[in-house]
Order: structure tokens, then C-alpha cells, then sequence
């Protein structure tokens, strides 16, 4: 399907997209209390978080010559050893997913999934890179983007003789599948690529259609909790919009006039917001004491989301991924939002 056509599709549903089918998706009340999905808290799970590989065993065609997102021409000749780094752990997914999750020696922090755990994370700080450290792996190839840093670090790879590839860092339903391809392109596996951008993108179509009809969309707000010290808003740009409009819902920090991806929180625009959900991760909900201590944040319990605790979390590291399992977990999120659909 083409970007034009799912841009159409979207706008119907009033969605963006990620999905898969029912089976792949599952919803479960939050710890804090039996609500029922659409009323009060419920957590979005997937039943599988490794991504399932297209094929089986992958053999590289190489060398290749790609155009990096930074404009310069990049040959890779060996994807032996792969480091894949970017902010919300794409290219990491996408790397599982195409059947090459054997040749990754280095991730990031937010490539989380069980398959990936003994993987060295090279980010343990969450955004920033250290290019010892990433040397010391002898990787033949790095594949990241510009949401992580510093430029410097990047470069300095590159200026060692490793492959640096950089990609889109732009995180959209529409971008998913290019974005797919091109990291396939990049590792010499072409095919396995269209086969994997083409299953995610129907996933991601099927999912969108599970969407409810609404006479009136929900006005969702994404929040980013670390704690009681780190309390942001999301707003345009940040991913975060883009899942809210998927699910057929109302981005809150768009709708209030936020133009930054994050913005701290505040009372007096949690009210103007006035959402009528949360969407949260799991471990930002957590480092909170649940939905109890989401409200007594600063203006949470004057909102209606506060007031009827409708409260969605799900876990760091799926949530917004934007990889191949992009479809799944809009599904699962349309399930804890609204109910399963059938």
C-alpha cells in the first residue's frame, strides 16, 4: 500500500497504525484495580515481545553502497557484527526481524526484548554513545540515527573505518516500512526486507481497521514519568501522537498547542489538556506507585482521566518502537483502550 493510501486510511479511522492480528495482542487490568478495558486502568500487552524473524537464517549479498540519511555514500562489506543504536530501539527490532539478530554484538537501551538481553547495551545512559566502548566490539557495521549522541562519537566511528550508517529518525506509521527496507538495503538482504516491510505494513492496515467507530474520539495525553523528578507531555513529533491518532484518539498536548515532542508538566496545562486517558509506560507508571501516586501529581486527579483513573500503560520498550512490531501493538493498545475487538 502506498503512503498516500494509508495516509487516506488513517485519517478515516482518525488513526495512524500499528498492528497485527488478535491473537498476537492481549489486555489485562492494571495492579491497581479491576476496571474493565475503556473504563479505568488496563495494561497493553504483546503475547510474543521478540520480534518473529521473516525468514530463518539470513546470508548477506555484500558489498553494498548505500546512501546514509547524513548524505554520504556508506560500503558495507561484512554485517558479521552489527551495532544497532537509535533513541527508541527501531533499528534494533528491525534488525531481529530480518533474520540477522545472531550478528548484533551492540544495542540500545531501549532494544529490550528477551532475544537482545545478552547483547552489550552500548547506551546505558539512554541517549548518549561512547565510541570506545563501541570500538571495543569490533563491529563491521553501526547502524543508528540522529536521536542519539554526540555527532561526535558517530563520527569518530566513521573516521575509524567502521561503516556508520545513519537513517530516518523521523518515527511514524507511514515511515515504518520504508524505514525496514532501507536498514535491509543496508545489511544486503534486499528481499527479506520487502517481504518483512510488506508483512508489517498489512499488520499495521489490519490493525487500523479493528479501530471503533467514535461519535466522540478521546482525548488521550502521553505522559513520560521517571519519578516524581521527570514529568513530560508529550506533544507533535515525539511518536507518541502518532499512536494516540492511530487508536482513533485525540493527541492531548497537540490539541492544547504544545509544539515541542516533550514538555514538562504542568498543573495549569493538564487541565487545559483535560484528557480523557493517560497513555503511559509501564515502567514510568511503576517508578510512580501506580495509578495511586499518577494522582496526586499536580493537577492528574482535576482531569478526567484522573477522575475516572483511565490509565493505559504499556512496556518501555514496545510502546514506541516503530519497528516491525508496530502492528501488534497498536492492536493491543485499541484492545486496552476500547476492549477487545473482534
Amino acid at each position: 500500500m502506498s503512503g498516500r493510501a494509508r495516509r487516506a486510511l488513517t485519517a478515516v479511522a482518525l488513526a495512524l497504525g500499528l498492528a497485527t492480528a488478535a491473537a498476537c495482542a492481549s489486555t489485562t487490568g492494571s495492579g491497581d484495580g479491576a476496571a474493565s478495558a475503556g473504563n479505568g486502568p488496563a495494561t497493553a500487552e504483546l503475547d510474543q515481545l521478540d520480534p518473529e524473524p521473516v525468514v530463518d537464517v539470513q546470508s548477506p549479498q555484500l558489498p553494498v553502497t548505500v546512501e546514509s540519511f547524513d548524505g554520504e555514500e556508506v560500503t558495507i562489506t561484512d554485517a558479521s557484527r552489527i551495532v544497532a543504536v537509535d533513541r527508541n530501539g527501531t533499528l534494533g527490532e528491525t534488525v531481529f526481524a530480518l533474520g540477522l539478530g545472531d550478528n548484533m554484538v551492540g544495542r540500545d537501551i531501549a532494544t529490550d526484548f528477551p532475544a537482545a538481553a545478552d547483547i552489550p547495551n552500548v547506551t546505558p545512559g539512554g541517549h548518549a554513545l561512547n565510541a570506545e566502548a563501541i570500538m571495543a566490539l569490533e563491529p563491521t557495521v553501526v547502524l543508528t540515527d540522529s536521536t542519539l549522541g554526540p555527532r561526535a562519537a558517530q563520527m569518530q566511528l566513521r573516521a575509524a573505518g567502521i561503516p556508520v550508517v545513519f537513517f530516518d529518525p523521523e518515527r511514524t506509521v507511514e515511515t515504518v516500512g520504508p524505514q525496514i527496507q532501507a536498514v535491509a538495503d543496508a545489511l544486503g538482504v534486499p528481499d527479506a526486507g520487502a517481504a518483512l516491510a510488506a508483512r508489517t505494513e498489512a499488520e499495521i492496515d489490519e490493525a487500523i481497521e479493528m479501530v471503533p467507530d467514535l461519535d466522540e474520539p478521546p482525548t488521550i495525553a502521553f505522559l513520560y514519568q521517571r519519578g516524581t523528578a521527570v514529568s513530560l507531555l508529550g506533544g507533535p513529533g515525539g511518536g507518541s501522537d502518532a499512536l494516540i491518532e492511530a487508536i482513533g484518539g485525540i493527541d492531548a498536548g497537540t490539541a492544547a498547542g504544545l509544539t515541542q515532542e516533550y514538555t514538562p508538566v504542568t498543573s495549569e496545562a493538564l487541565i487545559v489538556a483535560a484528557p480523557d486517558a493517560i497513555l503511559m509506560m509501564s515502567d514510568g507508571l511503576s517508578s510512580i506507585n501506580g495509578i495511586d501516586g499518577l494522582t496526586e501529581v499536580p493537577g492528574i486527579a482535576q482531569t478526567p482521566a484522573g477522575k475516572n483513573r483511565w490509565v493505559v500503560d504499556m512496556e518501555d520498550s514496545q510502546l514506541l518502537s516503530f519497528g516491525p512490531n508496530t502492528g501488534k501493538v497498536i492492536r493491543a493498545l485499541v484492545d486496552a483502550f476500547y476492549g477487545p475487538q473482534e
